[in-house]
């Protein structure tokens, strides 16, 4: 009786979680402000970067109204290039595995050559394979506690159990993505910050 209720109750909650995960698509796509949120997230992002150690940063390419950190990134490597010690920063998009469902980071440039991955998706074509120390990770919704909500495929959530050292994670997201009664399962990692376009969400204070 208690394996049939869990699997019931386990059933409601995916259930639920696919129709939140519709609803924040469509609205996020038809968001009539979209363009200003995304200028002040630029913002909020490069401050937000200011002083961090690290020079090799993993990204994502933006797909269903994201919010696009190329632009950010990009001139976050310039900067670099601009230190009186110049640092080489480099720059990674995720390639997945089809057959683990992980995702592997490749060098971006602008201009550099891409091809679609299996999903649609472009990646770098034929670039080197980085490891990065940081990880920004786009957030479809988010809540309290640095939880995520991704599209479901479990991507991230493979590829952070993977990687060694664990990269520090960044969830990217516009401010109505904020989900007030969202309940993490067993298996949900909370990222180590949040940003939005109103500014840094999580850690609070």
């Amino acid at each position: 009786m208690d394996k049939a209720h869990d699997e019931e109750r386990a059933g409601t909650a995916a259930f639920l979680k696919t129709q939140v995960r519709a609803a924040l698509i469509e609205q996020r796509l038809a968001l009539p402000d979209r363009l200003q949120r995304a200028d002040l997230l630029q913002r909020v992002m490069r401050f937000w970067l200011v002083g961090r150690p690290d020079t090799v940063i993993g990204a994502y390419w933006p797909i269903k109204g994201e919010f696009d950190p190329l632009p950010a990134l990009h001139r976050w490597k310039e900067d670099g290039e601009l230190m009186e010690e110049p640092q080489r920063r480099r720059i990674g998009l995720p390639v997945v595995d089809r057959e683990t469902k992980t995702l592997s980071f490749h060098v971006w440039y602008p201009g550099c050559p891409m091809e679609n991955d299996a999903y649609d998706i472009p990646k770098p074509k034929d670039t080197e394979l980085i490891v990065p120390t940081l990880l920004f990770v786009p957030c479809l919704g988010y809540s309290a506690g640095g939880y995520r909500l991704g599209y479901g495929g479990g991507f991230y959530d493979r590829t952070l159990a993977a990687l060694e050292p664990r990269p520090f994670t960044v969830g990217l997201g516009f401010a109505n993505g904020f989900i007030d009664d969202f309940e993490p399962e067993a298996h949900d990692v909370p990222l180590d910050a949040i940003l939005n376009d109103n500014g840094v969400v999580w850690p609070v204070g």
